[in-house]
């Protein structure tokens, strides 16, 4: 069953991760897909790995101009947009003190800034469109206290608190905003914080053995999710936070 058959979306962040698997997954649930992300070559390789169809756009999601304009193009290319994923975002390791301010900076711009602008730009071109859907990832560090990521779980806060405050604000326009929390998933962004302790395998090692299912949680299933809140099916689902952890939450 192809439930986005012909739905127009965009998701950020589209290069890599759980954005590469996000636009995977919509594609083959039959949506158009705009690929957006600051690294246009990590997006076009998306799109080829889908293998047409796709719009490419190089898009920093802190610059306004630049997250209308990717808003524009789609609605430009498409006649309307059902669809926004807001899923771009970056993170540092380490206490509050140890943070420094321009990591600070550079989280809350990505991860905050980020999904205000999507949803500022995104949501009157639905409303146009006679409404649509609005995805934001969020993260289990928004729900929980987790060891040096004190700027990160401030930022997946505030996306949380976003979200929230702009269901109520749009359902009765036909837009619902609902936020997805995924836990430990097996992107590269794990990769390049295990690099540079001295034993990297034995820090995944631990990672993992700290998830009640015994692994990462995947991109795909994360996907999975976004198909779903995309989706129809999910017509009363909303300012939700659907969490994707694998249980690390659950006790």
């Amino acid at each position: 069953m192809r439930r986005l058959e012909g739905k127009r979306t965009i998701v950020t962040g589209a290069g890599s991760g759980i954005g590469r698997a996000i636009a995977h997954r919509f594609a083959a649930e039959g949506a158009h897909v705009a690929l957006a992300d600051v690294d246009e070559g990590a997006a076009r390789k998306v799109a080829a790995e889908i293998g047409g169809g796709c719009l490419v756009h190089r898009t920093d999601v802190t610059v306004a101009e630049e997250v209308a304009a990717l808003v524009r193009r789609a609605v430009e290319e498409w006649g309307g947009l059902d669809v926004m994923v807001n899923n771009a975002g970056v993170g540092v390791a380490a206490t509050t003190p140890e943070t420094s301010e321009e990591d600070f900076e550079r989280v809350m711009d990505v991860c905050v800034r980020g999904t205000f602008l999507g949803m500022k730009y995104a949501i009157p071109a639905m409303r146009d469109s006679g409404g649509g859907a609005v995805i934001n990832m969020s993260s289990i560090a928004a729900l929980v206290g987790l060891k040096e990521r004190a700027v990160y779980s401030a930022a997946k806060g505030a996306v949380l608190a976003l979200t929230r405050a702009a269901a109520i604000d749009h359902v009765q326009e036909g837009v619902r905003v609902n936020a997805i929390a995924p836990g430990t998933v097996e992107t590269p962004w794990i990769s390049r914080i295990t690099a540079g302790l001295p034993d990297p395998e034995e820090a995944r090692r631990q990672m993992r053995a700290r998830q009640p299912h015994g692994r990462f949680v995947r991109p795909e299933e994360v996907a999975a999710m976004a198909a779903y809140l995309a989706s129809e099916e999910a017509a009363s689902v909303v300012g939700a936070c659907m969490v994707v952890d694998g249980g690390v939450t659950a006790g």
